[in-house]
């Protein structure tokens, strides 16, 4: 499906993919109101009334949601709210990429190649680099030592990013402790939007299901 290149007039933009939980409502490209909290744990209970807080309560004609990768809980809760106000509001809803946010946060004011790196659970960090604007490779979902190996760039960005610049032996590594957030959606091109709300987990979910878990049935 193509995305359109001119915004519509209102666009609600959630972001749930890590600790921090954001909204951002926004009037074309101007930011009309912004809620920002680093929680941990509790998007379910705080996302909906931090729309709801928003003017005319967050409605908007599109909605751009976090696909992650992230918190596998926090990108489920991100997807399932936009996609349920969709519905309610008639919006085209859309998604983008995590660590692409994370990147362009760190473009102000000039673009410059960075390498962002968080959290991604068990030990593993998300690394993915990034060119004066586009990615240079997939995300990869690494050990530490394997991060330090893939990092390209000096310039570090992310949750995890002072701890990969400690890693850097004989490199002038600059780390920025930077979480994604909402009020810098409106960063991204176009181009990075998607109609596909598929959640990019970047690793294979924590919860072995049930089926699983039991051994097969003896053959009579």
């Amino acid at each position: 499906m193509k995305v359109p290149q001119t915004p519509p007039k209102k666009t609600l933009a959630i972001e749930t993919a890590s600790e921090a939980c954001s909204v951002a409502l926004f009037d074309d490209a101007r930011l009309v109101a912004h809620d920002y909290k680093v929680l941990g744990r509790g998007h379910a209970e705080a996302l909906v009334p931090m729309i709801a807080a928003l003017p005319d309560k967050g409605r908007a004609d599109r909605i751009l949601v976090s696909l992650g990768p992230g918190s596998f809980t926090g990108v489920r809760i991100g997807i399932a709210t936009a996609r349920a106000l969709g519905v309610a509001w008639g919006a085209q809803v859309l998604g983008y990429p995590t660590l692409d946010l994370v990147a362009v946060r760190a473009w102000q004011p000039t673009p410059r190649a960075v390498t962002v790196c968080m959290n991604g659970g068990h030990g593993e960090w998300f690394v993915q680099n990034f060119g004066g604007g586009d990615a240079q490779d997939e995300y990869r979902s690494l050990t530490p030592k394997s991060a330090a190996k893939a990092c390209l760039h000096d310039v570090i960005v992310g949750n995890r990013a002072q701890q990969l610049a400690d890693l850097l032996e004989g490199r002038d590594a600059h780390a920025l402790e930077l979480l994604p957030d909402a009020a810098k959606v409106r960063l991204l091109h176009e181009s990075r939007l998607t109609a596909d709300l598929s959640p990019i987990y970047g690793r294979a979910p924590d919860a072995v299901p049930q089926s699983a878990k039991q051994p097969p049935a003896n053959p009579a």
